[in-house]
């Protein structure tokens, strides 16, 4: 009798050890965050990439040639290549060495992610500012294809 019990002792134990095991391995694959998908992965590492004036990392998250909403732009959708991406935002840095942006806020659904951020800096010309920005990324294939950004233009 006591052999038997140890053998449906061990058993249970392989048992629980088995489902514990394969939780585990699902759960490496369930993301830490609701939204910790790719498409937000590279709107985040777009802005650090905008944060460390790496100019050139950052346009290397857009498509060889994405569709733009910018009323820098104008008021048409542009496409804008990594080579314009990269001189806009070079001339850019040359007024404002300091800007940045301060990230509020990401929603992720799918291939979408809205930003909320505070884009600010400083000039002998201008002094200090800061503006709040949205921006609706369209991302496909790890890259972002269309960028539509919105902010108070007075």
């Amino acid at each position: 009798m006591e052999k038997h019990g140890k053998l449906v002792n061990m058993k249970h134990l392989l048992l629980s050890l088995t489902i514990i095991t394969l939780l585990s391995i699902t759960a490496c694959n369930i993301p830490a965050h609701p939204n910790s998908g790719t498409s937000e992965q590279v709107a985040r590492n777009m802005f650090a990439a905008f944060n460390r004036h790496d100019w050139k990392q950052m346009a290397d998250y857009y498509s060889d040639s994405a569709l733009f909403l910018d009323p820098s732009l104008g008021k048409e959708p542009v496409y804008q290549t990594r080579q314009q991406i990269i001189k806009k935002y070079t001339e850019l840095a040359a007024l404002f060495p300091d800007i940045k942006d301060d990230v509020r806020q990401v929603y992720a659904s799918g291939d979408h992610v809205t930003v909320e951020f505070v884009s600010s800096a400083s000039s002998d010309s201008t002094g200090a500012w800061q503006l709040p920005i949205c921006t609706v990324l369209t991302i496909q294939n790890g890259k972002i294809i269309r960028d539509a950004t919105y902010y108070d233009q007075e």
